[in-house]
């Protein structure tokens, strides 16, 4: 009987291997790659850590989705997806996903940090929402090169919007941006709506820069293989909204020769 128990054990183990894999450079679960972009994370438009269970629920119903389930998150976390934010999940559970461990976030750790059922629904976490169907707004993007806009261009954005797109490319690259078209609503010190970068995993660290107005940022070059965006509008005024492109290069010194970008430091 032990025979044959390790002979299963072998066959399933065989069988796990096969769905996990490098492709383009990136480790995932290829049964889950294509619904793990689906998974997203919002906050509140009062900031972060608002939303108490029902009203978390409400968010991802509103966007036509639902809350994520812990294999939903762990497989976008599979394909990069790295948030240091907690928010709720199926089943009022309470997490987020970690891709490289910090000593500020996930306590060390790599995976999904799970604080598990809170028994308490009043609590206020942030949300991680499911809906493969509406990409639109935010997601996590693998490609080498894609082009990145507002929601609903080239139409004016809609007020109270909150979007993150968290970009993973292959290591050893380097993702510039190029703006293609900018115009988010101006005002001094880019507080009503705004477009922020950051050159890490989420939008804790690795602050680049906030833009708001309708002048064309430069392009922008990041010091890794990782970068988070992040559009906000508020409850007033609109604008014509943004295009930019992305593109995955190589970070060879000779790829930025006599190149006028913007390199993060």
């Amino acid at each position: 009987m032990r025979i044959f128990a390790v002979i299963w054990a072998i066959c399933f183990l065989l069988k796990e291997v096969q769905a996990w894999g490098f492709r383009n450079g990136i480790f995932h679960n290829s049964i889950w790659l294509e619904q793990a972009a689906g998974v997203y994370h919002r906050e509140s438009r009062k900031g972060r850590y608002q939303l108490t269970y029902k009203e978390a629920k409400s968010v991802c119903k509103y966007e036509g989705g639902n809350l994520a389930t812990y294999d939903q998150l762990e497989a976008a976390r599979q394909i990069g997806f790295h948030v240091c934010a907690a928010g709720w999940y199926d089943k009022g559970r309470v997490g987020y996903p970690i891709v490289k461990a910090g000593a500020n976030c996930g306590f060390g750790k790599v995976g999904v940090i799970d604080y598990g059922y809170r028994l308490n629904k009043s609590e206020r976490w942030d949300v991680y929402c499911y809906n493969p169907n509406s990409k639109e707004c935010g997601g996590t993007l693998t490609d080498q090169q894609k082009i990145i806009q507002s929601p609903g261009y080239p139409e004016e954005y809609q007020d109270e919007q909150i979007c993150y797109w968290h970009i993973r490319v292959r290591y050893g690259q380097r993702i510039r941006l190029h703006f293609l078209e900018f115009d988010v609503e101006e005002d001094t010190s880019c507080l009503a709506d705004y477009l922020e970068i950051y050159d890490s995993y989420d939008d804790v660290s690795g602050f680049a820069g906030r833009y708001c107005g309708d002048y064309l940022p430069d392009d922008l070059i990041s010091t890794g293989n990782v970068m988070t965006l992040k559009f906000l509008s508020d409850a007033s005024v609109v604008a014509g909204g943004f295009q930019l492109e992305y593109i995955a290069v190589n970070s060879s010194l000779h790829h930025f020769q006599n190149d006028t970008s913007y390199y993060f430091t």
